[in-house]
């Protein structure tokens, strides 16, 4: 099959790769779609993220279609369309044409959106769920969301005001942006560009100088020393990057914040299929219902090293523009 890999030179590289046989508790899926993530670039460049590296076939979340099954495999048929998660639990990551999962790791595509948009929901929703599932957010509660238009951000803000929470102070980063957010419902004076110099300031004031309840950071550096400031005595903080500075740490210890760490590592590294197929479950009765709207996508390109690369490089220089990455694999 066609992929990209990972070479031993850093370099992304376009190669003819072949898959072993299907497992009994496994399907196999041509992907059609498969979204580029900002731990894909980070595994190159970074020494802790470089540890989730399992294939040289990167990429961790897509949408397509089961074209063979296990012996052990009832509850898909071949045909079914699917949407799926795989982390560092499949045969490969989704830089490929193929990708052969348990089962346990798959859910029926929701019905109302394009396998394009399903392939952008996976590592963003479940990783948002987690944050619901593990910290106690009141309707009163002020929060603090920065990048609150990436991926994570987007859909913790999506569930943030499906569950009638208003206080929200979030920071973006472009005029197109700010408008998205402004566009799901946070007043504009609540959309902050995280370039501002008074930014601590200038949410200590939308908080009434009270301070923030929860922070919810999926940003982390000087991001994560802003929303340590501003966070209240004994409030929440909760990191989605394990990037806070040093700084940032001493001071929620000096205000002891509770810390929560958001990470989906733990259940992948014991696999922990039920925790992926829940949130995905989730995750598509939310689509389907209406209750949140996918989230916006961007069409990069066909299945290359050049696309990758190039989507890589707008990660990391912040030029998504609010959009989740998509690449056509067919």
């Amino acid at each position: 099959m066609n992929a990209v890999i990972l070479d031993q030179d850093n370099q992304l590289i376009n190669v003819n790769v072949d898959l072993p046989e299907v497992k009994p508790n496994e399907v196999k899926i041509k992907i059609i779609a498969s979204a580029i993530n900002p731990i894909d670039y980070q595994m190159r460049e970074n020494e802790f993220e470089r540890r989730y590296l399992y294939s040289p076939i990167l990429g961790r979340e897509g949408a397509g279609i089961i074209t063979d099954k296990g012996s052990d495999v009832s509850e898909y048929a071949i045909g079914d369309e699917v949407f799926f998660a795989c982390g560092s639990m499949g045969s490969n990551g989704t830089y490929a044409a193929y990708i052969q999962l348990p089962a346990g790791l798959v859910a029926p595509k929701p019905k109302n959106i394009s396998f394009e948009q399903a392939a952008a929901l996976p590592t963003a929703g479940i990783t948002a769920l987690q944050v619901f599932d593990r910290a106690t957010i009141n309707p009163q509660d002020h929060i603090f969301l920065t990048g609150a238009s990436g991926g994570v951000g987007l859909f913790v803000l999506k569930l943030l005001l499906a569950n009638g929470i208003k206080n929200i102070v979030a920071t973006a980063g472009s005029m197109s942006s700010i408008e998205k957010l402004h566009q799901l419902g946070l007043q504009k004076d609540s959309i902050i560009n995280y370039r501002k110099e008074n930014l601590t300031e200038i949410i200590k004031r939308r908080s009434n100088q009270q301070g923030i309840d929860v922070a919810i950071d999926a940003v982390g550096q000087h991001l994560s020393e802003v929303a340590a400031a501003v966070l209240k005595p004994y409030g929440t903080y909760i990191d989605i990057t394990h990037f806070t500075t040093t700084a940032a740490r001493d001071q929620l210890f000096s205000s002891a914040a509770q810390i929560i760490n958001i990470s989906n590592f733990t259940h992948a590294q014991r696999l922990n299929y039920p925790y992926f197929k829940n949130g995905l479950d989730r995750i598509r009765h939310s689509i389907e219902q209406e209750i949140i709207q996918p989230a916006p996508i961007y069409l990069i390109g066909d299945l290359s090293a050049e696309t990758i690369e190039k989507g890589h490089l707008m990660l990391k220089n912040n030029q998504t523009q609010g959009n989740k990455l998509i690449i056509q694999n067919q």
